[in-house]
C-alpha cells in the first residue's frame, strides 16, 4: 500500500515491501557459507555473472559491490547493473543475517531499495532462509505486480541454495 506521511513538512511516501522464504535441506553454517560471500553470489542468483568488490572489506559494513548480469531486462539488451553497499551483517550462531542497500543501478526503481537476508536453524540439518525487501514505489506501476515480480526472483533464489550447496560439495570430492 502505497501510503503518505509528513514529517516536518516533507510529504514522504512509505516503501512497498516484500518478503519471501523457503526451507533450505542443509545446515545453517553451509547456507551461510554460500549466501554470505559475493564471490559465491552466481550459484545460488543464476541471474548474476559477474561480482566485482568496488570499496572496503567483505563482511564489513561499507562494504560496496557490483554486481551485473541479466537480473532484470533491459530495453537495449544490455546487461543489468547494481551497486550495492553493505548495511550490516550480523553472524550471531542463531541468527545470521545481512542487509545491502542498492546505491545505484541502471534498473529503473531500485536504486534505494534495501534487501536483507536471515538465515535461521531450523533443526534436524535444515535451515529457513528469509529474504525481505523495500523498494521506492514506482510511479505508474501496481504495487502488487512489483512485490510479486521480485518475490518470484528471490524466491527462485532461495529455492537454489541447496543445489548450489550440494554442487559444491560434489567438486571438492
Amino acid at each position: 500500500m502505497n501510503a503518505f506521511f509528513e514529517i516536518e513538512g516533507k510529504k514522504e511516501v512509505t516503501k512497498w515491501r516484500g518478503t519471501v522464504s523457503g526451507i533450505v535441506e542443509a545446515p545453517a553454517e553451509k547456507v551461510w557459507g554460500l549466501v554470505s560471500k559475493t564471490k559465491r553470489l552466481p550459484e545460488w542468483v543464476t541471474m548474476v555473472e559477474r561480482c566485482t568488490d568496488l570499496e572496503g572489506k567483505e563482511g564489513i559494513p561499507g562494504y560496496t559491490r557490483l554486481i551485473s548480469g541479466f537480473m532484470f531486462p533491459q530495453e537495449d539488451g544490455e546487461r543489468s547493473w547494481i551497486k550495492e553497499r553493505l548495511v550490516s551483517m550480523d553472524m550471531d550462531s542463531s541468527l545470521r543475517s545481512y542487509v545491502y542497500r542498492m546505491d545505484a543501478s541502471n534498473i529503473v526503481g531500485l536504486d534505494g531499495s534495501v534487501n536483507t537476508l536471515k538465515v535461521v536453524d531450523y533443526g534436524q540439518d535444515s535451515t529457513l532462509v528469509d529474504w525481505s525487501f523495500e523498494v521506492n514505489p514506482l510511479e505508474g506501476l501496481c504495487e502488487d505486480s512489483i512485490v510479486d515480480y521480485l518475490g518470484f526472483l528471490y524466491k527462485s533464489c532461495i529455492n537454489r541454495i541447496q543445489g548450489a550447496i550440494e554442487a559444491a560439495a560434489s567438486n571438492k570430492v
